[in-house]
C-alpha cells in the first residue's frame, strides 16, 4: 500500500459481540506539522496525563463518525478497547489508534477529514488546553475527566479572552472577510422532513455565497452543511467554510460529521454557546428538543440584556410544513415564562426555504452596517455582551438543578439564565455520560419552579417527548427530570 509509511492501517476482523474495528499511525496535516521539541515533550506528557481520558473518548467520538447512537455511555461501550496514543519523534508526532470503528477507514486508510478532525480535537484538549486546565482535586478518582476544571486566575476572574484564544488558534477568525458566516441550531434526533427541509435551507444559503456553523453534529446540524457544498459548488465556491463547534461533555453523543471542514472543541458548553454568538454574523434556529431550547435560551437572554441595545444580530425560526406548528409552541413557551416583548428578537418563517436564506442574508447585511457604524470587527463580535450567568459554568448535579430559581419575579434576562441552566441539565441526563451515571444512580433531577413557569416547561418537554425529540432512540425514552411546582 503506497500509503503505508503514513496510515498503516490494519483492519482487524470484528466479532459477534464488538464492532468492526481498525488500527492505524497518523500523522499530522496544518498547523500542527510544525512543532518545536518543547512542544512535542509537552504533548507527549499531557498525553499520558490527567488530560488523557478526556482525549480519548472525544478522539473516539470523532472516529465514530458513522454511528448513530446519542448516548455517550453507549459509545464507550461499544469499543471498550479502544486507544489512542501520542507517539513522540524527532520531527514532531503521530497518533496510533488501536481498536478504533472502522466507519472512519476506507479501504484501511482512515478518511483525510476524520484525521483532520482528530488532530483539532490533539489541538484543542491537549496542546491548548494544557495551560489552562488543572487535574482532578483530592479524593476524585484518578482519569474523572469531568472533574478537571478551568484553571482560574490567582485573583479568581475567569480566563480572559478564552473562547477568543482559542478560535484564533483554530485559524477561524478571518480579519479581512466581510460577514457571511450564519449559525443553524437545531435537533439531532429530527424526522426525515426536517432534516431535508435543513438542507433545502443550506443550499439557498449557499446559493447566496454564506457559510455555515453548527454544532456539528448528525440532524439539523448536518443539513445545512450538506445543502450549503451543493449551493456553494453550483456558486463555483471551493472554500466554502464548514465549521462545527463542540464541547467535552458533549461531542459522544454528537460526533462531528465528516463535511465539516474546521472542528473546534471548546472546554465546556458555555463557552462553547459564546462561540457561537461571537463568531456568527447571523443564526438560523432548526425544530430540536431540549438542547435546541437551551441555545435559544442562550441568545435570547443574551439579547434582552439592555447593554446589547446597540448590537445587531439576526434570529430566525423556521421550520417545513411537516412539523405542524413546532416554533408557535416555542413562542408559547418564550411568551408565558419571558413575556410579550420576547417577541421582538425573533422572526418565525415557516415552509419557506429561499425566504429564509433571502431574510438571513439582508440580516447579514444589517450586521455589516451595525459593525462599520459601532467599528465592531467582522470576524468577532466584540460588543455583544454576555451575562455573567451565561458565562459561569453550570455543574448539573441534583442539589443545583433543585436550587434554579424558576420564578416569574426575576428580570426576564436573568429568568433565561436559570431556565437555560434547566434544559442545560436535562440535555446532560440525557446524553451525557456524567448526567446519565447521577440520573441511574439518585433517581431523576427535580426541577421546582412557579406553577405557570412549571406548566409551561412540562407542557413543552411533553410534547418533546411525543414527538421523539428527547433521543433517537425516543420509543425507550425515560424522563431523567421530573416537574414540580411550588
Amino acid at each position: 500500500m503506497t500509503t503505508a509509511s503514513k496510515f498503516e492501517a490494519v483492519a482487524t476482523s470484528p466479532n459477534a459481540e464488538r464492532a468492526a474495528t481498525c488500527d492505524a499511525s497518523v500523522s499530522p496535516t496544518g498547523n500542527m506539522e510544525l512543532l518545536s521539541q518543547e512542544e512535542v515533550r509537552r504533548l507527549h506528557e499531557v498525553g499520558h496525563g490527567d488530560l488523557y481520558e478526556l482525549f480519548r473518548r472525544c478522539a473516539l467520538a470523532v472516529l465514530n463518525c458513522g454511528g448513530s447512537m446519542d448516548s455517550a455511555e453507549e459509545v464507550y461501550r461499544q469499543y471498550p478497547d479502544f486507544e489512542i496514543e501520542i507517539v513522540q519523534r524527532t520531527r514532531g508526532i503521530k497518533l496510533r489508534v488501536r481498536n478504533a470503528p472502522a466507519c472512519a477507514f476506507v479501504d484501511g486508510v482512515m478518511l483525510n477529514g476524520v484525521r483532520e478532525h482528530l488532530f483539532s480535537v490533539l489541538r484543542d484538549i491537549v496542546f491548548v488546553t494544557s495551560e489552562l486546565y488543572h487535574p482532578a482535586e483530592n479524593g476524585q478518582r484518578e482519569g474523572d475527566y469531568e472533574s478537571i476544571r478551568v484553571r482560574e486566575h490567582s485573583d479568581g476572574g475567569e480566563v480572559k479572552n478564552l473562547v477568543f484564544d482559542v478560535l484564533r488558534n483554530a485559524e477561524l477568525l478571518m480579519p479581512r472577510s466581510l460577514p457571511r458566516l450564519v449559525v443553524c441550531w437545531g435537533g439531532h434526533s429530527i424526522s426525515r422532513e426536517e432534516y431535508d427541509y435543513s438542507k433545502s435551507v443550506g443550499y439557498h444559503l449557499g446559493l447566496r455565497s454564506l457559510d455555515i456553523c453548527t454544532g456539528c453534529g448528525p440532524g439539523a446540524m448536518k443539513g445545512p452543511m450538506k445543502g450549503a457544498t451543493i449551493g456553494h459548488a453550483k456558486q463555483r465556491i471551493s472554500k466554502g467554510r464548514y465549521i462545527g463547534l463542540s464541547e467535552p461533555g458533549i461531542i459522544a453523543a454528537e460526533s462531528p460529521n465528516p463535511i465539516v471542514n474546521h472542528l473546534v472543541v471548546m472546554p465546556d458548553i458555555e463557552k462553547r454557546l459564546e462561540a457561537f454568538v461571537r463568531l456568527g454574523h447571523g443564526i438560523i434556529v432548526f425544530p430540536g428538543g431540549v438542547g435546541t431550547l437551551e441555545e435559544i435560551l442562550f441568545v435570547l437572554g443574551t439579547l434582552m440584556d439592555e447593554r446589547n441595545s446597540r448590537v445587531t444580530v439576526p434570529l430566525l425560526f423556521t421550520e417545513p410544513a411537516w412539523s405542524d406548528g413546532y416554533f408557535r409552541k416555542i413562542d408559547r413557551f418564550l411568551v408565558d415564562t419571558l413575556g410579550e416583548q420576547v417577541r421582538d428578537y425573533y422572526q418565525i418563517i415557516e415552509d419557506d426555504p429561499e425566504a429564509v436564506a433571502l431574510a438571513m442574508k439582508q440580516g447579514i447585511a444589517s450586521v455589516n452596517r451595525n459593525r462599520r457604524k459601532t467599528r465592531d470587527a467582522f470576524y468577532y463580535n466584540w460588543l455583544l455582551t454576555i451575562p455573567q450567568g451565561m458565562k459561569e459554568p453550570f455543574e448539573v448535579t441534583h442539589e443545583t438543578m433543585a436550587g434554579l430559581q424558576l420564578d416569574s419575579g426575576l428580570p426576564p434576562a436573568e429568568l433565561a439564565v436559570n431556565l437555560r441552566r434547566a434544559f442545560s441539565g436535562i440535555v446532560a441526563g440525557n446524553v451525557k455520560d456524567k448526567g446519565i451515571r447521577l440520573v441511574r444512580e439518585h433517581g431523576p433531577f427535580a426541577l421546582r419552579g412557579e406553577s405557570g413557569i412549571m406548566q409551561a416547561m412540562d407542557r413543552l418537554l411533553g410534547d418533546f417527548v411525543a414527538e421523539g425529540r428527547m433521543k433517537i432512540e425516543s420509543q425507550q425514552y425515560d424522563p431523567c427530570y421530573v416537574i414540580e411546582s411550588l
